[in-house]
């Protein structure tokens, strides 16, 4: 059976539709907000990774919202560009707008349908909720014909309610069909039943697209859009590293490589080049300054690695003995030693093309390849990581107000730590002196004397990006300011350096942070 839809043509039963919303929902996470010129980094990154949609972010919550939105749907060819509205006129005029310039674009309208939030968020009559849903949809259809609606806390909605919105939405002229698992309450089971419910009882379901959007409170985001694709499922909302709202969505790693690597059991397939996945979860983490977990799957350092000696034996003998995926197949290379301070430089742009980071500008490729000569004299080998955390933390970010410049420290057992900070402020070169307890405090004290600011410290980490005395430290510092949380990271040989670097590159997020305004209303 397959499906005509405005935006993909016929789509046959096996074709899965990868909707990523780390731009969206991913952002709403504490700490993980970006700048316009990161967002269009990271959806430059989706659009090559393959995505097929890309939510690009909520336009009416700030006019920093609607301009990224607007600058991704002018910018990015490829993916369909969406816009996050409710069921209010201005969300779905401002949507409209937004995504207006893109190729191929879709308005995303949500409203709540459980009980629970239509009587204390909503405050709102079931009827209310079923003529804002075809009001907003017939809006919505003036702009685009890509229309998508959501049932915000749908897996706690009543079946024969979410029924008869659904087919609202529907006959109002929606596309997609998405029944969020908004607080990560079901089970596998739960959304399978739900799914199978709505193409079981309600009318011309068949002419749409269904689709999944699971949180991770319970660990299930998963597992509960893998249920969801056997029941009919034939799109899928996620995230890159799983970020999102408090414990996250579900990651988009993990499913695809799921649906890959089990066509046994799953026989659908999405358009993703797998290996970039690596590529494309490194560069949030720079982005954003959050580093995934060791352990976590497909894309944490430790997921290919064997130390058991009974394991080490069997991948020695045959991978396949305790590898259900090749490293190759995601992103994963061996580091090498090739690179030394005799590399040119065009060795060293060949490098980040095999490192995955494509063609830069010369200013960048400039600035990049100035520091990596500054690390190769000062260390005995630089491996791929090495530079890939130094092309991370020049060339992916955007220093819009604050850039560090220079930082000498004078400390020991017997002197008073003294940090002598140069910044670059607006486009101002300006320079200060302090002291501290030690010579990190004497650190972040020049930058705040510098920039003055009232951000409190929460977090303050150290770990090593490779092994050796020469190691680059990365440092991962965490601001708070009025309950807006954000991290910045930084890498150099010298941890007192690396410090600045997180602290300046947490400080100018904060700034983002600063100039956006939320709505009182937010879909999870």
């Amino acid at each position: 059976m397959s499906i005509e839809h405005p935006s993909f043509g016929k789509l046959d039963s096996s074709r899965i539709i990868i909707f990523d919303t780390t731009l969206r929902d991913g952002e709403q996470s504490p700490g993980f907000s970006m700048n316009l010129a990161e967002k269009l980094r990271m959806a430059e990154a989706l659009a090559e990774l393959g995505v097929d949609v890309i939510e690009a972010g909520f336009p009416i919550a700030s006019p920093g919202d609607f301009e990224s939105v607007r600058s991704i749907a002018r910018t990015v060819k490829g993916p369909v560009i969406c816009g996050l509205a409710r069921t209010s006129r201005a969300d779905v005029i401002r949507a409209g707008e937004a995504v207006a310039a893109a190729e191929r674009r879709r308005i995303h309208i949500f409203i709540s349908t459980s009980a629970l939030h239509m009587k204390y968020k909503l405050r709102m009559e079931p009827d209310a909720v079923l003529q804002a849903v075809t009001d907003s949809v017939t809006l919505a259809r003036q702009f685009t014909d890509d229309i998508e609606w959501s049932a915000e806390d749908g897996s706690r909605t009543d079946p024969d309610f979410l029924c008869r919105c659904t087919e609202a939405a529907i006959a109002a002229g929606a596309t997609t069909i998405n029944v969020p698992d908004t607080v990560g309450y079901a089970l596998p089971e739960d959304m399978a039943g739900i799914f199978t419910m709505l193409r079981e009882r309600v009318p011309g379901v068949e002419r749409v697209i269904l689709s999944a959007h699971n949180h991770n409170d319970l660990g299930l985001a998963v597992a509960n859009t893998i249920a969801s694709v056997r029941a009919g499922v034939r799109q899928i909302e996620c995230t890159i590293n799983g970020i999102g709202e408090r414990a996250g969505n579900a990651a988009l790693e993990e499913i695809v490589m799921a649906l890959r690597t089990r066509p046994d059991a799953v026989a659908c397939r999405p358009a993703i080049v797998t290996e970039r996945i690596l590529r494309t979860s490194r560069l949030l983490s720079a982005i954003t300054g959050f580093d995934v977990q060791p352990n976590k799957a497909i894309v944490g350092r430790n997921a290919f690695a064997h130390e058991s000696g009974i394991h080490q034996d069997g991948v020695l003998k045959n991978a396949a003995t305790y590898e259900i995926m090749t490293p190759e197949s995601v992103g994963w290379t061996k580091s090498n030693l090739v690179m030394g301070k005799h590399s040119g430089r065009a060795a060293f742009r060949d490098k980040l093309r095999a490192l995955g980071y494509g063609e830069i500008g010369d200013n960048q490729l400039n600035d990049a390849f100035r520091r990596f000569k500054d690390l190769a004299d000062r260390k005995k080998v630089v491996y791929d990581d090495d530079i890939s955390a130094l092309v991370d933390d020049e060339v992916v970010r955007d220093h819009t107000r604050i850039r560090f410049v220079s930082l000498d420290v004078h400390a020991g057992s017997r002197t008073k730590p003294t940090a002598e900070m140069e910044l670059e402020i607006d486009g101002t070169m300006r320079r200060a002196k302090a002291t501290g307890d030690g010579p990190v405090d004497a650190t972040f004290i020049a930058i705040r004397s510098l920039f003055p600011h009232e951000a409190t410290l929460r977090l303050f980490s150290v770990g090593a990006i490779t092994e050796g005395t020469d190691a680059q430290a990365r440092v991962t510092v965490r601001l708070e300011e009025d309950g807006k949380m954000v991290d910045g990271q930084g890498s150099d040989t010298d941890t007192i350096v690396a410090s600045a670097r997180a602290y300046v590159h947490a400080l100018n997020k904060l700034l983002v942070k600063r100039t956006r305004t939320e709505p009182k209303e937010l879909s999870a």
